[in-house]
């Protein structure tokens, strides 16, 4: 059975994990494959939005347990290797220029829910449980941390990484991990109104600036910020998009981007 499902139509490419025997769960190359379809979907000129969701009733129950077990008697150098591979996969989601969306309609657990945890947007199900619980076999969720930090803040971070409990939707959203919540018959629906919404109404190009800003600012001093974000608002404002949107705002055209 194939790994991932991958599909492209009106300017949205979905990636599916397809491993409900295995509860979604992540191994070397369902990481490795994750990596080249979420790297071929933003290379894609015609996607906008990237969807990311799964197969079954599990979105991903973290690490494959044949996985854990041959972890056991990895040396120093294959840990190297398995980590270097789980942190270029979270930062090409979190890097991407394009959207990514998360459609979560089971739990999210471990290693899944650090996949979620770099997406940019969550919708999920109520039913679905999110929770980092590697500290419960000796682990921690070293790579989720950098980015569950600047999801969440330190205090929130803090609560559900050290104590590897899981928490509700509702909870998740109440948190910032997740951003929405919807019934399971009507997920599907929603993500897809949502994102046509946003194919139609903003400029791929301000998304792509606006999330470098974003991800970038946090590594620098508010002046070091500024000069970043003035540079940018100068590289917009001579874009095409802007332009194009500026024109069509005074002379009251609807732009459908």
């Amino acid at each position: 059975m194939e790994l991932l499902e991958y599909n492209t139509s009106e300017r949205i490419a979905r990636i599916t994990i397809n491993r409900p025997e295995k509860r979604n769960a992540l191994n070397p190359e369902l990481v490795f494959e994750l990596t080249n379809a979420f790297a071929t979907a933003i290379n894609d000129e015609d996607v906008k939005v990237i969807v990311l969701k799964a197969n079954g009733d599990v979105f991903s129950a973290g690490a494959d347990l044949d996985y854990l077990k041959y972890l056991q008697n990895n040396t120093d150098d294959d840990n190297l290797k398995d980590t270097n591979l789980l942190k270029e996969l979270f930062l090409t989601i979190y890097r991407s220029p394009k959207l990514v969306i998360a459609q979560v309609e089971g739990h999210a657990i471990a290693g899944g829910c650090g996949l979620v945890s770099v997406c940019d947007l969550i919708f999920s199900v109520p039913e679905a449980k999110f929770g980092y619980t590697e500290v419960k076999i000796g682990f921690i969720p070293a790579l989720v941390t950098c980015f569950l930090l600047r999801r969440i803040g330190e205090g929130r971070a803090k609560e559900l990484l050290l104590s590897g409990e899981l928490i509700d939707a509702e909870t998740a959203a109440d948190y910032g991990l997740i951003n929405f919540v919807c019934a399971k018959e009507e997920i599907a629906e929603a993500v897809e109104s949502y994102v046509h919404k946003l194919i139609q109404s903003v400029s791929a190009n301000s998304v792509a600036l606006g999330k470098a800003l974003i991800t970038s600012v946090q590594d620098h001093s508010l002046e070091d910020s500024l000069n970043l974000a003035v540079k940018m608002n100068v590289e917009t404002r001579s874009s095409s998009d802007c332009k194009k949107g500026i024109s069509a705002f005074l002379s009251k055209e609807k732009l459908n981007w």
